[in-house]
């Protein structure tokens, strides 16, 4: 069984939600993405996807869909206008007390799925916080892992699909195709980055960087490419992956 948390009764949940269970917190980000995307990229890619695991393999796993976090941490867009951020201390705080209301219920298992790359740090500290104060068994999965963190970009951005790229772009052209605007897209890749060995995304050497300090317009990678096509065989494709990995984290221990 699993479904949507907030639409249980308050009395169910001792009877419904158990420690087998997994509960899902998507987290997105409303933050500018250039002059080709809405600000609602990050939020509605993490909450569709989540929407989609349920959908696929909720009853299965029993995983319960909290409300999405749609605004977080996305201080490297803090000079644009539009973009809504929460500073650490403000996001660490809700996301520590989460953790406190749901140790109240019998689930033990805590999945954030994480649709904006700029939270990946915070929520990783955040894991172990929880496990600590609230002995949460803590995960962090993603639509896609961040190019920045590790992740997988096209060889034609040089690795640098960063931030309303190629892959993103499409990825919300085919959930939300009437809010993408290919007319205004360029390509913007900081060229000068894939010479180096060390400092560079995904690199030996992590650097601190906003947005804007490659290019005003604000975005890192080449959207010219993206296609809705695409788009759908990608999100398919990430929530049949995560579904997987959910069926690791149900059966994950500490100790055999």
């Amino acid at each position: 069984m699993g479904g949507m948390y907030e639409d249980l009764k308050g009395p169910e949940i001792s009877s419904v939600v158990s420690e087998s269970s997994i509960i899902l917190l998507p987290v997105g980000a409303i933050e500018q993405h250039g002059p080709h995307l809405p600000m609602s990229v990050d939020r509605v890619i993490a909450e569709e996807t989540a929407k989609a695991i349920v959908n696929q393999c909720g009853d299965d796993l029993d995983v319960w869909l909290l409300p999405t976090l749609s605004v977080s941490k996305s201080n490297e867009h803090n000079w644009s206008e539009g973009t809504i951020s929460l500073r650490y201390e403000t996001l660490m705080a809700v996301l520590y007390d989460i953790g406190e209301s749901l140790s109240k219920t019998s689930a033990k298992k805590l999945v954030l799925l994480n649709g904006h790359g700029g939270n990946t740090t915070l929520l990783n500290t955040a894991l172990r916080e929880l496990r600590l104060n609230h002995l949460l068994e803590t995960f962090l999965i993603h639509p896609a892992l961040p190019p920045a963190y590790g992740g997988s970009s096209t060889e034609d951005e040089l690795g640098m699909g960063i931030h309303g790229g190629r892959d993103e772009t499409s990825v919300f052209m085919f959930l939300r195709p009437d809010l993408v605007d290919l007319s205004k897209a360029e390509r913007r890749v900081p060229e000068q980055l894939a010479k180096n060995k060390h400092v560079k995304f995904g690199g030996s050497v992590s650097f601190g960087w906003l947005s804007n300090d490659f290019h005003e317009d604000g975005y890192i990678g080449d959207p010219t490419g993206a296609s809705p096509e695409l788009g759908e065989k990608l999100f398919n494709a990430a929530v049949e992956s995560l579904c997987e990995a959910l069926r690791e984290i149900k059966s994950f221990k500490f100790k055999e």
